[in-house]
């Protein structure tokens, strides 16, 4: 089996849990987005994912993002993809991701979008709040008490458009623990921001769980493109 027919094979597999869940769930799988995390692979990689269809890519490294984008435009000129930057992100490097990324995941800090707004200057950049169920400072992420101060915050930046959150299940709570948490953040943010309606939540090992609690989008990675590599190509 050559690597297309294996990404194509592992696509399927995806599409078929997430129209499992989708249906367990009562829900329509079009309202399911799938985010294929491609951080540690190759372009040629992308390039493939994308011939099958995909069109939303995520990374979690600048220093790996900017190089890969820069490939994959000239694997695939003119190809319709979106970039998305997933990992945690240090202010100084706001600049360089606005330069690749089409929307940021991983907000957690008025520091860092105020950083963000400056760098997007006359575009408006996509973004969701990294919202920690569990407030782990070293996991990153905003804890639930503070999602409104700081939706509200992003939501005067003209540069900067609120889209949703994104959340991990914290490690020592269970996925349904952690997303019915997350639910109820979300409803409460909605109230104050109608269009604020992306919830990123479910990786390889626990998307049903999310789907179960209103992930709108799933990030994809080890199932879809196998195990990760020990180190950036």
């Amino acid at each position: 089996m050559n690597r297309r027919e294996e990404l194509a094979a592992n696509l399927a597999d995806v599409r078929a849990r997430i129209g499992r869940a989708c249906a367990a769930a009562g829900r329509d799988p079009g309202g399911v987005a799938l985010l294929a995390v491609t951080k540690t692979f190759p372009a040629a990689d992308v390039a493939l994912l994308a011939d099958l269809g995909l069109a939303e890519f995520a990374e979690n490294r600048d220093q790996e993002a900017g190089p890969k984008t820069v490939e994959l435009a000239g694997l695939r000129p003119g190809a319709a993809v979106r970039w998305h930057m997933v990992g945690s992100l240090q202010r100084n490097k706001a600049r360089s991701v606005v330069g690749w990324a089409d929307q940021v995941d991983s907000v957690d800090s008025e520091r860092l979008a105020d950083a963000l707004a400056r760098a997007a200057r006359d575009r408006r950049l996509d973004v969701l709040l990294q919202v920690s169920i569990d407030g782990d400072p070293d996991r990153g992420g905003c804890p639930l008490p503070e999602l409104p101060r700081l939706a509200d915050h992003v939501a005067r930046k003209g540069e900067l458009r609120l889209r949703g959150v994104m959340t991990v299940a914290p490690l020592g709570m269970s996925p349904q623990q952690a997303f019915d948490a997350l639910q109820g953040a979300v409803t409460r943010l909605r109230n104050d921001h109608p269009d604020a309606n992306v919830i990123s939540a479910g990786m390889s090992g626990d998307l049903e769980d999310a789907i179960a609690h209103g992930s709108t989008c799933v990030r994809v990675g080890t199932a879809l493109l196998g195990s990760r590599r020990l180190a950036s190509p």
